[in-house]
Formats: C-alpha cells, sequence, structure tokens
C-alpha cells in the first residue's frame, strides 16, 4: 500500500510541523471525514495542535451525527477563521488534504494559497487539476481514504477508542457500497482490524442511516433507465431538482446491482449552472476512459465530470455518443 511505502517520508514532513490542519472535499461525506478524524488521532499522539477545516453548511445525515458526537473531541474551523490558529513560522504550518486531490473540490482553495507545505493523501485517480505543490501519496488500489490511514493507525499501534474505529469502518463500508465495490484483501483486513479494536456493526448501520426524503428523491431517478447493450444504465434528473454529487453518486452504485449491468452513469443538476455526471462500473468496463473525455476523471470503477452552462439534454447526447463509440457503435 502507497501509504506504508511513503510513510517514513510522510513521518518526517510532519516531525518538522508543528500545526496541522486536515481538509478534503466538499459536501463530506464518510469516508472525507472519518480520514480525517482518524489522522487526527494519529497527530494529536505525535503532540500536533490539529485543526480539521470544515466549510460545509449542509451535512449528509452520517456526517452530521459525527459531528455533533465528537463535538468538542475534534478541534473544527471554518477557513475564514483560519488565520488566527495559524503558527508564527509558516514552516512549522502543514496542510493535508484527504479525500480528494483536486484543487477544485477541496473545502476552501484559500486555505490551499494560505498554506505552503502540503500533503494530498486520497485513492481517486489524478488528473489536470490535481494539486501541483503538494507531496501526493495516491493509491488506487485502497477502497478509501479510510483504508488508507487505518493502516497508519495499526503501523503506529495506536490505541483508539472504539467509536473511533467505528467512523473509519464507517468510510469503508460506504465508499465500497457495503464491500461490493472496489474492495480487495487489504480492505478486508483493515476491516477486520477495526472490528478487533472495537468498531460496531451495528453503529456502522446507524451512521449510514439514509434521511427519508434523500432517499425518496434520489428514488425518482430510477424511473428513466435506459441501457445501452444491456450491460450500461444511465439515467437523468428532472432540470428543476439539484443533487449533491453524492445523491449521484449513491445512484449509480445502486444501478450496478441489477442484472448484467457493468457500468452505471447518472446525469444531473448539481448547482444552479452545474451539470454533473457520477459513474461507476464494477471493473470490468473502463469508466474512467469516458469521463475523462468528458473532462472529468476516475479510474476504471469510479469517475465523475461537471459541466457549467449547459443543459442535462446536451450532457446526455455527449455521453450516449462516447459510449456507444467506445462499443463500436
Amino acid at each position: 500500500m502507497a501509504i506504508l511505502k511513503e510513510r517514513r517520508k510522510l513521518e518526517r514532513i510532519i516531525r518538522k510541523s508543528k500545526t496541522v490542519f486536515l481538509m478534503a472535499h466538499r459536501d463530506l461525506d464518510l469516508d472525507a471525514l472519518g480520514s480525517c478524524v482518524g489522522l487526527s488521532l494519529i497527530l494529536k499522539k505525535k503532540r500536533k495542535d490539529c485543526y480539521i477545516v470544515i466549510d460545509d453548511k449542509i451535512h449528509e445525515l452520517g456526517v452530521e451525527k459525527v459531528l455533533r458526537e465528537l463535538e468538542g473531541c475534534i478541534n473544527v474551523v471554518k477557513s475564514e477563521n483560519i488565520e488566527k490558529y495559524l503558527n508564527p513560522t509558516d514552516s512549522k504550518n502543514l496542510l493535508i488534504v484527504l479525500d480528494t486531490n483536486k484543487t477544485d473540490l477541496v473545502q476552501s482553495k484559500e486555505v490551499l494559497k494560505l498554506i505552503d507545505k502540503k500533503v494530498v493523501i486520497d485513492h481517486h485517480e489524478l488528473g489536470k487539476t490535481t494539486i501541483k505543490d503538494a507531496f501526493i501519496i495516491d493509491d488506487t488500489n485502497a477502497s478509501s481514504t479510510c483504508e488508507m490511514i487505518t493502516r497508519l493507525i495499526e503501523l503506529y499501534d495506536h490505541d483508539i477508542e472504539s467509536y473511533y474505529a467505528t467512523i473509519l469502518l464507517s468510510g469503508i463500508v460506504l465508499d465500497t457500497n457495503n464491500f461490493t465495490l472496489k474492495t480487495s484483501k487489504d480492505t478486508y483486513y483493515a476491516a477486520y482490524y477495526l472490528a478487533s479494536i472495537g468498531a460496531s456493526a451495528k453503529k456502522v448501520q446507524y451512521l449510514l442511516k439514509q434521511d427519508i426524503e434523500e432517499y425518496t428523491e434520489r428514488q425518482k431517478l430510477m424511473s428513466g433507465i435506459e441501457t445501452i447493450n444491456r450491460k450500461i444504465a444511465y439515467t437523468k434528473a428532472s432540470a428543476s431538482t439539484i443533487y449533491r454529487r453524492e445523491d449521484l453518486a449513491k445512484v449509480a452504485d445502486t444501478l450496478l446491482f441489477f442484472n448484467n449491468i457493468e457500468a452505471s452513469f447518472v446525469i444531473g443538476k448539481i448547482g444552479k449552472n452545474k451539470i454533473g455526471i457520477s459513474a461507476r462500473s464494477l471493473g470490468s468496463y473502463d469508466i474512467g476512459k469516458i469521463v475523462t473525455k468528458l473532462g472529468g476523471g476516475g479510474d476504471e470503477c469510479e469517475g465523475a465530470a461537471v459541466f457549467e452552462n449547459t443543459t442535462i439534454s446536451a450532457v446526455e447526447k455527449e455521453l450516449k455518443a462516447l459510449i456507444l463509440k467506445e462499443e463500436g457503435e
């Protein structure tokens, strides 16, 4: 695993730092938050001042539960207030970006500019908008960033409370869709390790419980499913509804459960003038090739693309043309 191979360099960077800021992508999910929380435990053991940067105003249900239950146990700061937490010596400040490597997806671009020394820990494909001035530990074979951080915790043999182990396990369960996607022996081992130190499967299910209204809204996307060659499924949302990126991703995950479906694409509005595509695959169909041609990024198992100032119909037409070309039709 990449993070174990690079651990000595990572350790040297951390050792030379005093104040460490952790930041993940916008629209936090349990893998992003869980990896931040897990790494913060390691940093506290190393006696570093540690802060998690969160600007999101609205959280998905599981993230909201964790933040509420950990209030007072972790230091959460907004980017607009970060300057008062900075160490007076610039070289003593460190920013670690987790669960994304893209400048346009982080909680705050301003924080990227403010702190010179940066590390990225991620499991997604690198791309055109990858953070350039950072030491990057990227492992596309890992199921999740929580899996990567779990291996670090095991390496350092840190005692962590069972609730923290549960948060890390929930991030793994989320990103693997309950161990059905991008799951390797390392993933199972990380889950075993977390369970052995007290992670609760029952509590994981509690954290992953869904809001019934959000679930109902996502189900609307299931009514217009179309298939190409009976193995690629895609659907599009109504132009009147704005979804979160993770909502599109969850529907894309669900489509893979249908018989014969090897890849899925979901199109929907993710902002006033933004259209998003979320794509998933079981690994036998390289969706990364498709979304990269659409200006996005990804690998053979997951990918995404964002379009501005266009329509859902136009994006659908472009996506379908690329898929048919890839299929030789």
